[in-house]
């Protein structure tokens, strides 16, 4: 069971992890799936956490000016920064992955019933001889009444021996697939909800990291700079 982060008020509450308890599609079955999107999450939050107490530290080194503890947290933070970062970016394509290979599932072709030969023909007959409009009326009405007799018999072919095009195969296949893997349905809602979070707060992460350090990146690169130059004044002999 996964325990919530304590709330840190110096981290944005849209790197919490608890926000993927809210996301559309979320349940006890889509759950698991969804456990290293709150993952990284956590260890994002975790970490800005981490880098805002090793800043309180080092403002507190009176051997420190404010600027010296910029340039002595910058280092950590930044590798942390590319860490999670990348971390970011490995689970959207994992969530990629995932949603591609729901999406198959609810899409691929279906298995006729076996030994229901001449019934199958006879369904398909009786389907091509209706008006376009009659048609998708009878498709319609068999999904509410999860028909899959006649529904496997009409979409486990090619369409043109029930008078479908291939448009309307693959729509109404899809509807078929969902009414018999609901389960499939409600995971695949709750990994395209957490695709778009992860998107969202992805790229918040370095505007925390700075916020936790307490300076931009640009600042930061003219500290170190002005900082190897005033060291560099520092190496002469004794010689005039």
């Amino acid at each position: 069971m996964h325990m919530p982060t304590p709330i840190d008020a110096r981290i944005t509450p849209s790197l919490h992890s608890e926000n993927v308890r809210q996301l559309d599609g979320y349940s006890d079955d889509s759950a698991p799936y969804l456990g290293p999107v709150m993952e990284t999450l956590d260890d994002a939050y975790i970490t800005l956490g981490k880098i805002h107490d090793a800043r309180d530290h080092a403002s507190r080194n009176q051997a420190w000016t404010p600027e010296q503890a910029v340039i002595a947290v910058s280092d950590a933070a930044y590798k942390q920064q590319q860490r999670l970062l990348s971390k970011f970016d490995k689970l959207s394509k994992t969530l990629d992955q995932q949603i591609k290979s729901m999406d198959e599932m609810l899409t691929g072709p279906l298995q006729q019933k076996a030994g229901m030969g001449t019934l199958n023909t006879e369904i398909r007959n009786h389907v091509r001889a209706m008006p376009t409009e009659e048609r998708q009326k009878f498709l319609e009405d068999a999904l509410a009444r999860k028909d899959l007799t006649s529904l496997t018999a009409i979409l486990g072919g090619p369409g043109y021996l029930s008078g479908l095009m291939d448009a309307e195969v693959t729509h109404y296949t899809r509807k078929l697939h969902e009414i018999q893997h609901p389960e499939v349905v409600g995971r695949l809602t709750a990994l395209r909800s957490a695709k778009a979070h992860v998107e969202k707060v992805g790229p918040l992460v370095m505007g925390q990291v700075e916020k936790a350090m307490g300076s931009d990146w640009g600042r930061v690169t003219a500290l170190r700079e002005n900082n190897s130059k005033a060291l560099a004044a520092l190496k002469f002999g004794d010689g005039l």
